[in-house]
């Protein structure tokens, strides 16, 4: 049973049956129990046509629903033709279900949130992680987001800038996260910016671009993580980064500045640089106030810090740090490195140890342990403990 062709498969069955007119939440309940029945059946008799066999099952179980549910008994005039048998023609149909997804009846947040649970296939806990509040508060928000679109025909597309944030945040899970899904962001941006002409697309495939083209550098091949500043330059992907800067300069010359833009040009500058020791913290740290400017957001506020921290010194650096909220994820992480930058060992170590416990990934849980080990080995060797 090929589990990852079923999850292939998925975004395409969905919108199909959108598409025929289910509602959202009566359409991916369908999508659900067919991909339980493809996992009882195929293996014993695979069909030649795994996505019209989905399509099939799919609508079939939606109109059992349907059925089942009197109150939904006034559709059934416009559900009632089953999908013809034979293949379906091969179409992706993913970049159209997200902008289905970002329905005007939705708010940005729960439009992104929706989408990012049916069709990026992010767990709840993840998405909270990414919008920084509890699982169990975003774990409601999904629920209001398909209580809402019960029932509504998806015959108006969301707006651009959801779709972006939506397509950003599953790049950020791919690349940092448990589930790999940053190829898929990008290859979904790519067709985005061949469609929609606007700088912010170009902004944001640039960014994905310049981060993705350090990925084989991000790692060890133990598994572990390596900061940016030690990593093997000779690693990274050189066409993509030119790429990358191609786009991004394209898209700063019409002068319409949007925060993927603003990331992008502070990706750029890292990439440009031959060596850590030769990057240009200064030109960072005036992006980092653009972006800082464009969001308000304090994550940028709390990265900021640290590039303050490069350009003008650790002092400054926490400076930076003192005004922000301690609870931010990775507050810990960052006043660990400017502490240890100032001098400031002991502090240092136990940031470290602070962060380890809070890090959302077991990468960067052990990443961090063996920094405070180094710390608290050094502090060992000089009696300091």
């Amino acid at each position: 049973m090929d589990e990852v062709l079923l999850r292939a498969l998925t975004p395409s069955v969905l919108a199909a049956l959108v598409r025929r007119g289910a509602d959202f939440a009566a359409a991916e309940d369908a999508v659900q129990e067919a991909l339980i029945e493809a996992l009882r059946v195929w293996p014993a008799d695979p069909p030649r046509d795994a996505k019209g066999w989905l399509v099939t099952v799919a609508w079939r179980k939606f109109l059992d629903a349907t059925r089942a549910d009197a109150a939904r008994r006034r559709r059934e005039d416009r559900v009632e033709e089953e999908p013809a048998p034979g293949p379906v023609a091969s179409v992706d149909d993913t970049l159209q279900l997200y902008f289905l997804c970002a329905h005007p009846s939705l708010t940005p947040a729960s439009a992104a949130a929706l989408t990012l649970r049916a069709v990026g296939g992010l767990t709840t806990r993840q998405i909270a992680q990414a919008y920084l509040v509890p699982e169990a508060t975003m774990a409601q928000r999904i629920s209001r987001a398909k209580r809402t679109v019960s029932g509504v025909r998806f015959d108006q597309h969301g707006d651009v800038a959801t779709v972006l944030r939506v397509l950003y945040l599953v790049f950020n899970e791919g690349y940092s996260g448990d589930v790999d899904l940053a190829a898929e962001a990008i290859r979904l941006t790519r067709q985005l910016a061949a469609v929609v002409d606007h700088p912010e697309v170009s902004g944001l495939l640039a960014l994905m671009l310049l981060h993705h083209a350090r990925r084989a550098a991000r790692t060890a091949p133990d598994g572990s993580l390596v900061p940016l500043a030690e990593q093997d330059r000779g690693r990274w992907d050189t066409k993509l980064i030119a790429e990358g800067v191609v786009i991004l300069q394209a898209a700063l010359a019409r002068d319409r500045l949007g925060e993927f833009q603003a990331q992008a040009a502070i990706a750029a500058l890292h990439a440009d640089a031959p060596t850590a020791e030769e990057t240009d913290w200064v030109q960072i740290v005036e992006w980092y106030d653009e972006l800082a400017r464009l969001t308000d957001s304090p994550v940028v506020r709390l990265n900021r810090a640290v590039a303050v921290g490069e350009a003008d010194g650790a002092r400054a650096g926490l400076a930076a740090l003192a005004g922000l909220d301690a609870s931010l994820p990775r507050h810990a992480a960052v006043a660990a490195y400017l502490h240890e930058r100032d001098g400031d060992l002991t502090t240092a170590a136990r940031l470290y140890a602070e962060a380890a416990h809070k890090a959302p990934n077991l990468a960067e849980r052990d990443h961090l342990t063996r920094q405070a080990a180094r710390l608290n080995a050094r502090l060992a060797a000089h009696g300091e403990r």
